[in-house]
Order: C-alpha cells, then structure tokens, then sequence
C-alpha cells in the first residue's frame, strides 16, 4: 500500500487517510516499519542515524483520526516548516475510542474526536513528537484541545507508557442514530451517507451524496450551516 497516494486535504473521501499496519517511523516521504522492541533500540537507532531528538526528549500523542496517516502528518510539517521525522507506535490505548466530531473541515471531511468507551481499549497510533513538530501540530488543530489521558497506554511489547496526550475536540461528537450514545467514526462515504439518510434538513442543504456533501461544504456559509445541524446532533466531548 503506497501511503502517500493522497491524503484527506487533497481527497476528502479517504479520511482519515491511508494507516500504517504497524509500528514504524515517518521518515520525510517514507514509512519505514519498525516494530517496538527492547526499549524502542530500532527506533531509536533510526533517530540517531538521522540526527533527530532521542526518544526521551520527545512527546507522545495518541493520534485518533488524520494524524495517523503518515500523508497528512507529512503535509502539516510540510506546510510550517518542520521536518516530518516522527516515530509512530501502535498502543492499547483505554477508555478511548475514534469518535465523529460535530462539525466539518475546510476541506469538506466531517473528522474524528476522542470519545470515552469505559471498560474498552482501542489500538491507536501514539506519536512521539520533538518541540517544534508538537507546536506545528498544535497550530493544526484549532478545532481541538490537547490534554493529556488519565490512563497510561501499552506499546505492542506489553510495554507500559505514562498518560500520553490526545487532542479533545471543542465541539463535542456526533451522537448514534437514535441517540444517547456517541457514534463511532467509520470510512468517510459511510459516514456522510449516513448524516444525510438521517437528516431531511442536511440533504437539502448538502444534497444526497457524499460527493455532493464535500463540494458544497467548502463554502463557509454551507459549511457554518451544516455545523449548525450537526451541533443538533451531538452528544458530550467537548
């Protein structure tokens, strides 16, 4: 799988984007896989070949949408100037899943937010991130808090990991068909039908397709519009 082939700015309809199998390391315009093993000594060994910040001088972000495709990671850096080095590790992550956050993106995806799943874990990219990539990646995320979890997490070695951070999103999520509980993120053209078979008011506005759906909402009246039916539907988180 070429994980660079688009990325959910440039094709709307492949977000989150394209994931990684497992545990590796985004090296400018690669991913080369690196499970953790012994302390992370492989990754870190590609670090230091690379004269990049050890893992100790590093943070880690539990990524639950885009920021686990090495594509949009690689654009991001890309466009503050960072260069884009970072170890991605797979991790048991508790009481956390990908949820859908009630709003939409410029680019016309509706995007993933954090939501709390007690007594569930999910398996999640964490980020290890230098200072400058944590504050590029701040300035990306203007829909999003960052705050550290209350569980540690466990790397694919049994390895336990103090509480990461994760981005919270401000504006709340999409509650399930039938409400009450929060919905789950799916794939894109999934989640945008589903919106619109159960909103008369946001396929008018939106029309009746997922295609539909992204071209229109890059207008920031459609966009705000849609927001504001969406916040209709939402459940917590944020």
């Amino acid at each position: 799988m070429d994980l660079f082939a688009d990325d959910p700015v440039a094709a709307p309809l492949t977000y989150p984007g394209r994931i990684p199998p497992g545990s590796g390391v985004l090296m400018d315009d690669a991913y080369v896989p690196r499970e953790w093993r012994a302390g992370g000594a492989a990754i870190a060994a590609l670090l230091a070949s690379a004269g990049q910040a050890p893992l100790d001088a590093r943070h880690r972000v539990v990524a639950v949408g885009s920021n686990a495709a090495p594509s949009q990671l690689r654009r991001k850096f890309r466009d503050h100037g960072v260069r884009a080095v970072v170890p991605m590790t797979l991790a048991e992550v508790p009481g956390v899943a990908p949820g859908v956050s009630a709003h939409v993106s410029r680019w016309g995806y509706v995007p993933a937010a954090p939501i709390e799943t007690p007594g569930e874990a999910s398996r999640l990219f964490v980020l290890w991130l230098d200072e400058r990539q944590l504050a590029a990646l701040d300035l990306t995320e203007p829909n999003y808090r960052r705050r550290p979890l209350t569980s540690a997490v466990t790397l694919e070695d049994g390895t336990p990991l103090p509480p990461p951070f994760v981005y919270e999103g401000r504006h709340g999520c999409v509650a399930a068909p039938g409400g009450g509980r929060p919905r789950r993120l799916t794939s894109q053209p999934e989640l945008i039908r589903s919106l619109l078979d159960g909103s008369a008011a946001l396929r008018r506005l939106c029309g009746s397709t997922p295609e539909e759906f992204v071209a229109v909402v890059r207008d920031d009246t459609v966009r705000e519009a849609a927001y504001l039916l969406l916040q209709r539907e939402r459940t917590g988180g944020g």
